[in-house]
């Protein structure tokens, strides 16, 4: 039994603390959407004791008066007054309410007027593509399942899906933003704390949804210029046995800039290696993780649309240790 009461009183704490907390804002647009839950919370909490308490009160009177004199009919000016106190305060606490909503939706629109850096976010089955504009070229550098963010600096982020209903979510930086088939979506992001962020697909989309995740990374302005400065360039070559990553079946669904695979059904690959996780989020980068996910990608994430592909032992090490070498 006191087994039970411990981890009845420790699973509470596994909302308290964590990247994914929405309590602890890392964001201008965060902080407001805190500030805005923070007010609800009071106001609905205050009218929430004071109903407790009234009622509370109204009930311990009114027994004691019927106890001494059960013949004494209620008294319908005092009932009149205690209506008119409830719905003025129902007045009062809806009031705050819209006015800080709308002074919210205020400061989240006059963001918006700021400088903005531009990415494109793709929603698919169950990963995410990312695309940010090459400032040297003016073409679209791709990444995947990691983005990267300038602090101080607004960032607009449109939204998209090639398949189902998806939802892009980022507690700490912003809220919550549905991305849909065919529409287009955005949601504006001005980060101001340095770090590792996680964000989640917060929409059911298919048996993988869980495994749907992806790294916010909030750096300083030269180090975002520095790695999308890395982004642009292109992969290295493959030689010996990892040639099959470029001229094999690889190169049928993945881009690897710089050789001759172009595919655009899954992740481009030009920098893999310098990505935090293997399949959004299922495992962490290791040159174990990308074997094991070449060798059984349905073990290890059912349904997804990666294929299981047939490489000997020593082709896989190899093309796992070149995939890794790709930062």
């Amino acid at each position: 039994m006191r087994r039970m009461v411990l981890l009845a009183c420790l699973l509470p704490l596994a909302a308290c603390a964590g990247r994914q907390s929405p309590l602890a804002p890392a964001a201008l647009q965060a902080e407001w959407l805190h500030w805005l839950l923070m007010l609800m919370f009071w106001v609905c909490g205050i009218v929430y004791a004071l109903v407790i308490a009234l009622l509370g009160a109204s009930i311990w009177r009114g027994r004691h008066r019927l106890a001494a004199k059960p013949e004494i009919e209620p008294d319908d000016r005092r009932l009149s007054r205690g209506l008119g106190v409830w719905a003025g305060m129902i007045v009062v606490g809806l009031t705050v309410l819209i006015l800080g909503s709308f002074v919210v939706e205020r400061q989240l629109a006059d963001m918006r007027a700021h400088e903005a850096l531009v990415v494109r976010v793709t929603g698919q089955q169950w990963w995410w593509r990312v695309q940010y504009r090459d400032p040297a070229g003016g073409g679209w550098i791709e990444t995947a399942n990691e983005l990267h963010l300038p602090a101080g600096r607004t960032a607009r982020i449109e939204l998209g899906s090639v398949d189902v209903i998806h939802s892009f979510w980022v507690p700490n930086v912003a809220g919550k933003m549905d991305v849909i088939p065919g529409r287009a979506n955005a949601i504006d992001v001005t980060p101001h704390r340095l770090g590792w962020f996680r964000g989640q697909c917060a929409e059911f989309c298919g048996a993988q949804h869980a495994h749907m995740a992806f790294d916010v990374k909030v750096d300083t302005p030269a180090e975002f210029t520095r790695w999308l400065a890395a982004q642009a360039r292109p992969a290295a070559p493959p030689t010996g046995a990892a040639l099959v990553v470029a001229n094999g079946a690889c190169a049928s669904c993945h881009t690897l800039r710089g050789t001759a695979a172009r595919g655009r059904a899954g992740p481009d690959l030009t920098h893999v290696g310098g990505r935090r996780s293997v399949a959004a989020g299922t495992l962490p980068m290791s040159r174990g993780a990308l074997q094991g996910w070449i060798a059984q990608p349905q073990a290890l994430k059912p349904g997804t649309l990666m294929p299981a592909v047939a490489l000997s032992g020593a082709q896989a090490d190899a093309v796992a240790a070149y995939l890794e070498s790709l930062k």
